[in-house]
């Protein structure tokens, strides 16, 4: 593979086309960053800092062909305007906890002895970043990454290679050097390669199981640490006590928003047998009002999915439900020819656990809705996945909502939300959504190391 096109969802055609690095070029890229690593993490904390602010502010100025860009790129509407503003809340958090995220550990500082465990970055870091949220998503590790005092390789993908380039200029015209962050267009196997190779120090995945299976069998045997985010089968639970306007307006957003390719986008929602009949009611009458079609025009609220191999399986797995006794309440849209990538948003109920779209990741504009006699079984539901991502918890009892959230095998735990990852708090998961820590001082401890001082003064 010479080259990448990169097909746009929005008409199937080619959006652009990027030559792609041989293995060589590659591991010289990779040789370069590490050779620059140790004067970048000599540079003072607080000049690292401000040059990915800087980074920052010249990513915001621009935020109108940010939006366009997406569109074309991997389908969202650009009513919705980009993703500036998650993306800037993250960095600029990151930034300022970097101080107390990477400050020592000191045990002691007497007369006699100094004894410290001080945060020391791994080196070089590799970046494989997904298509959903392109600039979040990326920026989640490579601000704390840089800020540490690591070099950064990123590699996009290949739905948004596009992204990688617009970070690599803002981050150049800041002031950092070529050498300290580089986005690379490499296929599979020349990562591997990077990994297996040992020619990077740690690696940040975020993707598919297979893909997060992939990274880890690279670096058997090398002892690079893969920090991994795999997707989840998100839950909502509906207490009897909830707020029922509030819960579908959020939920039914959860699951729609950006096509419903969202690693924290609800899949599968429990409804309290007492609010089940009116919720379902009123949650198909919101998927119905959805406007699907072209991203470009303003009036779109529901754009293509990505690519069109995402959208046959969430064809597929609807069409497995609805032969296996589910009902579908949504009517094709007019948009929706049944091949492209503009899936019409649709709201199952009669669904069980028995079928895939409950079960495996839709990752799509598709709901199943089920109804639950009380918390037990909504607990025991929730947990009957592979996945661990996230979970809201839709209730006026935040003791109920702690002590479910408590029962329940998951990375984030919400009450009455679940459209909002806080950067002040760890973003993590388990079970098949890997294991990582993204955002909050936690991510510093991720990309660094510790490495302990005993001093004693004779």
């Amino acid at each position: 593979m010479n080259s990448i096109d990169l097909i746009s969802p929005i008409d199937g055609s080619v959006y652009l086309s990027r030559a792609v690095l041989s293995r060589d070029a590659a591991l010289q890229a990779a040789a370069k960053a590490r050779a620059a690593q140790a004067e970048w993490a000599s540079r003072p904390l607080q000049e690292r800092i401000d040059l990915v602010l800087k980074a920052n502010e010249i990513v915001g100025q621009t935020t109108d062909s940010m939006a366009t860009e997406l569109a074309h790129q991997m389908g969202r509407p650009v009513r919705y305007g980009g993703e500036y503003g998650g993306f800037s809340e993250r960095l600029t958090y990151m930034a300022e906890v970097a101080e107390q995220g990477l400050a020592p550990d000191v045990i002691e500082d007497s007369e006699a002895f100094r004894r410290q465990i001080k945060r020391v970055p791994w080196g070089v870091v590799l970046v494989v970043a997904p298509w959903n949220y392109p600039y979040m998503t990326a920026i989640n590790t490579v601000a704390p990454a840089l800020i540490a005092g690591n070099t950064v390789i990123l590699k996009h993908a290949s739905q948004t290679l596009q992204v990688g380039e617009r970070l690599a200029e803002a981050l150049y015209a800041a002031g950092v050097p070529q050498e300290v962050f580089q986005n690379v267009v490499i296929d599979h196997d020349t990562t591997n390669a990077l990994i297996a190779g040992r020619a990077v120090d740690f690696v940040n995945f975020t993707g598919s199981v297979g893909g997060g299976q992939a990274m880890e069998r690279a670096a058997a045997g090398t002892f690079i640490p893969v920090s991994t985010e795999l997707g989840g089968k998100d839950p909502g639970y509906v207490r009897a006590d909830a707020n029922l306007d509030a819960a579908v307006d959020t939920l039914m957003d959860g699951a729609m928003f950006n096509a419903g390719q969202c690693c924290c986008g609800i899949e599968r929602i429990y409804v309290h047998e007492a609010l089940y009949d009116a919720f379902v009611e009123k949650a198909v009458a919101w998927a119905g009002a959805q406007k699907l079609g072209n991203p470009l025009d303003p009036e779109t609220t529901l754009g293509p999915m990505a690519n069109i191999r995402f959208a046959r399986e969430v064809r597929a797995q609807v069409a497995e439900a609805v032969a296996d006794g589910a009902t579908a309440h949504i009517p094709q849209l007019d948009a929706d020819d049944g091949e492209n990538c503009y899936v019409t948003p649709q709201v199952l109920t009669g669904v069980t656990h028995d079928m895939r779209v409950m079960r495996d990741e839709t990752f799509g504009p598709v709901v199943g809705i089920m109804r639950v006699p009380g918390d037990a079984e909504a607990i025991r539901l929730m947990n009957d996945s592979p996945f661990g991502l996230m979970a809201s918890i839709w209730t006026e009892d935040r003791a109920a909502a702690e002590r479910i959230g408590d029962a329940i095998e998951t990375g984030t735990v919400f009450m009455n939300r679940c459209d909002y990852l806080d950067p002040a708090l760890c973003w993590t998961g388990c079970k098949d959504t890997g294991r990582g820590a993204g955002l909050s001082k936690l991510a510093y401890q991720s990309l660094t190391r510790p490495k302990s001082y005993h001093m004693r003064k004779v």
